[in-house]
């Protein structure tokens, strides 16, 4: 039996994924998902030594594997002893074919503080776009106008209807312009709604240059109902959530071991 382990270094938190395969010949299974937050992980798992990250699999409770593999946000990407690492556009693209089955689309991750877009075609990723300058298109985001509107990520996912208006480009600004919105007294629903759509709304331009009917949706705001609902009204194709949008590139990365590995 096969058993690898993929670790996505995420910029707010890590996510672990461990598969197996009983056989050669069988496709992997998840047998364990989880997720850190980041901080956390480092202070707690991992240190840097001689340019590679050592984790401590015992403490974390992972048994040994036949196969190790990360990849990280942005230029955080750090080598596991023993292991690999591999680009995150990489991660996810393979992560997104494994959960989806589909060889052509257009991937959207929108992660903590950084959003991606790639093209894919016959499996292979020929085009993309990524942001990691600014947070106002992530779950940072998110996290911020929720904890202003006093609700829970899931609460604010379920709001898309009448949306109010909310015109800042900046996730600093734009907390400010949320509060001048409340003070004139708009009700929470809509309040809400305006964040899940200024999400989509500085989407929807990066769009443009994808071609294909159908976008594959992950990362942690893959989570929010409402910005799916009005990602496909405001694209008009199909948006496919993977089972677990969220390790997309943990599972990405035990993809790759277990190619590495045949």
């Amino acid at each position: 039996m096969q058993t690898i382990c993929g670790i996505d270094l995420g910029s707010r938190s890590v996510k672990i994924a461990l598969m197996q395969s009983p056989t050669e010949s069988d496709s992997l299974e998840i047998k364990r998902l989880e997720r850190l937050d980041t901080i956390r992980f480092y202070r707690e798992y991992g240190r840097k030594h001689d340019g590679k990250l050592v984790v401590n699999f015992e403490a974390l409770g992972l048994p040994e594997v036949d196969s190790l593999v990360s990849t990280g946000y942005g230029r955080n990407t750090l080598e596991l002893a023993g292991g690999e690492a591999i680009p995150e556009l990489k991660a996810h693209v393979l992560g997104a074919v494994h959960q989806t089955g589909l060889k052509d689309f257009t991937l959207v991750d929108l992660g903590g503080q950084d959003s991606k877009i790639i093209q894919v075609r016959r499996g292979k990723m020929i085009d993309f776009l990524t942001n990691d300058k600014c947070a106002a298109s992530s779950g940072r985001y998110l996290e911020n106008m929720a904890n202003i509107l006093d609700l829970s990520l899931e609460e604010l996912g379920q709001y898309a209807d009448a949306p109010v208006e909310l015109n800042s480009t900046c996730a600093v600004f734009g907390e400010s312009e949320l509060i001048g919105k409340i003070v004139e007294g708009y009700p929470i629903k809509e309040l809400a709604a305006g964040v899940n759509a200024t999400i989509v709304k500085r989407i929807l331009p990066l769009l443009r240059s994808f071609e294909g009917e159908v976008l594959v949706f992950t990362g942690g705001v893959a989570h929010n109902q409402a910005v799916t609902r009005l990602l496909q009204e405001g694209t008009g194709k199909r948006v496919i959530i993977p089972q677990e949008p969220q390790y997309n590139g943990a599972i990405g990365c035990c993809i790759k071991g277990s190619e590495a590995s045949d």
